[in-house]
Order: structure tokens, then sequence, then C-alpha cells
């Protein structure tokens, strides 16, 4: 009987073979399973860190956003107060000078009040001498105005109101409130009651009416006054004279120019045109100003100063508005920073055949 073949690789062995395979695959799978799970919870977690870390700089850049505005307003809050802080103290600065011109201005009326007491109580004195007395020419003398004055003053002013058509132009510019550059700047911020007691507007005044005073009886004349333009002190009259004799047209004309304020610049030009307007001709003509001017016939376009080169040159150019035959007279009143005004008003007088005069503080 012949023996049994012997296999090594039987179906048994390789059925323990396959399972033992079997069982490292499974192995393999779930605990692959089991890495991935963890991962995908990993990743999870890790996203929601990443969310939460973009809340946070979203809400850090809001934040940083609300304070760069913050800290805007606060610098626009700072220069405001800044601007408000160097106002404030000018406005001190100008309410200290104010309080001191009115401290000035109390301690002047104080003293013209005493003086109006005194000269009050003077009247009274002579009151009785004064009663019963009638209103004639004799009051003025030979003159269409009566002018106060002191009885002891005499002066020789080598300025003779002569001719048949007098012009009468007054300056009414805003350097006739003073003498000094500082203080007309300051009348120039004043109250219109205050500008009008200003002295040397006072004496302006004055000088006009001595004026009037001189002006022959048979004449006739014209009252402008002038800045940057030039009008008659009697509305309507600007191309006509007015007669000497008639007392209420001189008296008009001098109470219409007490209400002006004076203001603006001085256009000197403007003026002289007024000559060629009226007919006839001014034979004579009695300037009473401050300065050279500040502008020709019409204004700069751009506001800036002026020099003295330059007001010479208006002054020149006015003076080619001057009618032939025409003599200038000129008055001359105080004002600082013009030393050029008193040579160029002598030799224009000298040019026409007119006069030329800087009163003393108490003239007339």
């Amino acid at each position: 009987m012949a023996r049994r073949k012997t296999e090594v690789f039987s179906m048994s062995f390789l059925d323990c073979i396959t399972c033992a395979f079997g069982s490292v695959v499974l192995v393999y799978v779930l605990i692959n399973a089991r890495g991935g799970l963890r991962a995908q919870a990993d990743t999870q977690l890790q996203l929601s860190e990443v969310k939460e870390l973009e809340q946070q700089v979203l809400e850090g850049y809001q934040t940083l956003l609300v304070m760069r505005n913050t800290m805007a307003m606060t610098d626009e809050e700072r220069a405001r107060m800044e601007g408000l802080s160097v106002r404030i103290v000018q406005e001190a600065e100008k309410t200290k000078i104010q309080l001191a011109d009115a401290d000035q201005i109390a301690t002047s009326r104080r003293e013209a009040i005493e003086r109006l007491k005194a000269d009050l109580k003077q009247l009274e004195e002579g009151q009785m001498r004064l009663e019963g007395a009638a209103k004639t020419k004799a009051a003025t003398g030979s003159r269409v105005v009566g002018i106060k004055g002191d009885g002891d003053r005499l002066y020789l002013t080598g300025l003779k109101v002569t001719g048949k058509h007098i012009l009468v132009l007054m300056d009414v510019s805003a350097s006739m409130l003073d003498e000094t550059v500082v203080n007309v700047l300051r009348m120039r911020n004043m109250s219109e009651p205050r500008k009008l007691l200003a002295e040397k507007w006072q004496r302006a005044l004055s000088t006009t009416e001595w004026v009037a005073a001189q002006l022959p009886d048979e004449a006739e004349f014209q009252l402008f006054a002038f800045n940057t333009k030039a009008w008659p002190m009697i509305e309507g009259s600007a191309n006509r004279w007015l007669k000497v004799s008639d007392k209420d047209s001189v008296n008009d004309s001098l109470s219409s120019l007490r209400k002006i304020v004076p203001t603006g610049g001085t256009s000197l030009e403007n003026a002289f045109i007024v000559m060629n307007t009226l007919n006839p001709k001014p034979d004579s003509v009695i300037l009473i100003t401050d300065g050279l001017p500040t502008q020709g016939v019409n204004p700069p376009l751009l506001r800036k100063t002026i020099d003295g080169d330059r007001r010479l040159e208006l002054f020149q150019d006015s003076l080619k508005r001057i009618p032939k035959g025409v003599r200038i007279n000129t008055i001359l009143l105080p004002m600082e920073g013009d030393p050029s005004a008193p040579s160029a008003f002598w030799l224009a007088a000298r040019r026409t055949g007119g006069s030329f005069l800087m009163p003393s503080k108490d003239w007339p």
C-alpha cells in the first residue's frame, strides 16, 4: 500500500495565515479611523480658536478706530481751546486799553465839566450886561459868522479869504481824529459820539468856522467835505454856488459838517475834480487837511500800506485837476508820519499864487 503524500501548506495553515492577516488589517483600520476622528476633532478645535482670534482682531481694529477718532476729536478740541485762549488774551488786552481810555476820557470830561462850570459862572456874571442887547450885525462885526475866541490872541496868518467864488474843501478822513497813527486806530473803534468829540476834529471844525467868518459878504461860496469821495454840505447844491449874504446857507453848511464822523482814506484828486463841476470855476480854494492823499480817483485793487513816495505821486496827479487861475490856500493840521506834506502843499501854494498855513494848536 502506497504512503500518503504529505503537503506542507494545507488548507488549515492557509486559513490561519489569512485570519491573522485579516486581524492585522482590521486592527490597522480601527486604529486609523480613531486617529482620523481625533485629527478631525483637533482641527475643529483649532478652527474655533482661529475664529475666536479673528473676532478678537476685528474687535481690536474697531477699538483702534474709535481711539483714533477720539484722538482726532481731542486734537481738534485742544486746537480750538488754544485759539480760544489766544482770543481771550487779546480781548483782555483790548479791554485793558479800553478801560485805560475810558479812565482818561472820564478824567477829561470831569475837567471839562469843571471848566464849563467856571465858564457858566462867568456867563451868569455877565448876563446882566448882555440882557436887553439887540441881535444886530454888530454882534458879528462885518463877518457873516461870529467866531468866539480869546481876546488876547493875535495872529499874522497871511491867509486872505478873497475872491468872488470861494470853494472850501474840508478833509473828513479817519486821520482827522488824532495826530498820531496809534490814536487814530484806537479812535476808529470808539463810538460815533466819542469820535465827534475828538480834539483834532473839533479843532478842524473851528478852523472851518473861522474860514466861513472871513468870507466876503458879496462873494459866493461852496463847502464840500471829502475823504475817498467829495460831496456838498447842502444836499442838491453840488453844481451851483451859494451866496455868502444868505446866512442860512452858511449856517446850514456848517451845521451839516458838524454831524459828519471822520472815516475812510483821502482822495485829494476827487476833491479837486469838484472844481470842474462848478460854473463858473472857483477863483480861490481853501483846503483844510492834515496830509498827502492815500489814494487816487479809484481805490486800489489790493489793500496795502502806502509809502511817502507814492503819496507824493498821488498829490502830483491831483494837482493836474486844478483849473488855470485857481489859487490853492492850504491850512495843514498836524499828522505824524508825513514829513513831505508841508513842502508839497507850500510848493502848490507858490505855484498857484495861494498861501500856506500850519496853525498853532490854540488857533483860531
